[in-house]
């Protein structure tokens, strides 16, 4: 794998934010970083919180910013993806247990027998993605399965409620999983007791966290996989020292002081407003060709959390109870060629026997997003009907 340098320490690299506009999102165009360490380190670090990061305020000023041409491909009524004849889409609102409201759509097949009880399954997207993206493509292949399906966009971002804007919360995002089964349950279509979850990207991570305490998910799968927590308290691939930790929470500190001070909280930089001719490296090229491109471009999912919502992700650390799903099944589907397929073999490893390692053959990280012709539905199909039976 390439490797490149990082360019800048924790400090000036929250200097640099702060010289930047505290609510108008600032484009990506180089390798921002939070650490001076291992350089895939730092493309991630950065990925984490600005280029799989989604937030949305002041809608326009965000769209206009981070396309300024006006064009886009989501033709589809501001879907990246066509809907297909043979699934429902139903846009719908609950609460999870902290009262912010959730926004989803439910996916369910044409062919339903409204008399009867099915199955259904919760999905959540890729760390910093909506419900129009990705996690809209795959309700709409689970309903055409059979399956009742729910696409959420997490606390905070995209349709959703939550204030301020753009946080991230390993706690928030993993309770939004269980919020998706509360709904599901109230539903008559729904049997309760065949509610499994979808993670895909970061909510791979949320999902395996909070199913190892709520016992109604009653199977997880997850899609390329990230410990979004892990990776921030350990570095990428866990090459992270203890110094270097100390001095990024030194810093993510003190941001909290100038965050108060300027009366709202600062943000990563978000995407740039086109495709750079080249760099900044592997990594971030990937996800700019998803998020950036007309691939996966949305207007809310423009890249850009707040600063310090890194804190609690640092102290929340890597995932632990993964033991405590069993017996409950776990589905990995990772890329052969995929740079997060690691987090998906960890997890895979603490399972102990109780969980389906999935490798793609030829698949990058974000070929497991969208491309209906890489994903192995069929397996997820069977997985979760046996499963759920």
């Amino acid at each position: 794998m390439e490797r490149v340098r990082a360019r800048s320490n924790p400090l000036a690299w929250l200097r640099h934010c702060r010289r930047r506009s505290r609510l108008r999102p600032q484009p990506l165009t180089g390798a921002l970083t939070m650490s001076n360490h291992n350089p895939i380190t730092a493309t991630r670090r950065t990925m984490i919180g600005v280029l799989a990061s989604v937030a949305i305020v002041a809608p326009r000023t965000l769209f206009a910013q981070s396309n300024p041409t006006g064009n886009t491909t989501m033709t589809n009524h501001g879907y990246t993806f066509e809907l297909s004849p043979d699934v429902t889409r139903t846009p719908v609102r609950y609460r999870n247990r902290y009262g912010i409201e959730v926004a989803a759509d439910l996916y369910r097949p044409k062919a339903f027998d409204a008399s009867a009880k099915h199955p259904a399954i919760v999905i959540g997207p890729p760390h910093g993605g909506v419900k129009e993206q990705g996690v809209g493509i795959y309700a709409q292949e689970m309903a055409k399965r059979g399956f009742v399906a729910l696409g959420f966009d997490p606390s905070y971002n995209g349709e959703s409620g939550g204030e301020p804007r753009h946080i991230t919360s390993p706690e928030i995002f993993a309770e939004d999983f269980s919020a998706g089964v509360d709904y599901l349950g109230t539903l008559t279509v729904v049997d309760r007791e065949r509610i499994g979850a979808i993670g895909m990207c970061g909510s791979g991570g949320f999902l395996l966290s909070q199913a190892a305490v709520d016992q109604r998910i009653r199977a997880v799968a997850t899609t390329a996989m990230y410990d979004i927590s892990r990776v921030m308290r350990n570095g990428w691939q866990d090459s992270s020292s203890d110094a270097e930790r100390h001095k990024m929470l030194a810093a993510l500190s003190n941001q909290r002081w100038a965050d108060i001070d300027a009366g709202s909280p600062q943000l990563q930089p978000t995407f740039p407003a086109s495709m750079p001719a080249e760099g900044p490296d592997p990594i971030t090229r990937e996800f700019f060709e998803y998020y950036v491109e007309p691939r996966g471009r949305h207007p809310r999912s423009i890249g850009g959390f707040t600063l310090t919502s890194g804190l609690p992700h640092v102290n929340f650390g890597q995932l632990r109870h993964i033991a405590d799903i069993a017996p409950r099944r776990i589905m990995l589907i990772t890329g052969d060629i995929a740079h997060s397929r690691y987090f998906s073999e960890t997890v895979h490893e603490q399972a102990k026997g109780n969980s389906e390692l999935v490798v793609v053959p030829d698949a990058r990280h974000i070929d497991l997003y969208d491309r209906v012709d890489v994903i192995p539905f069929d397996r997820l199909q069977s997985f979760f009907s046996e499963a759920l039976a």
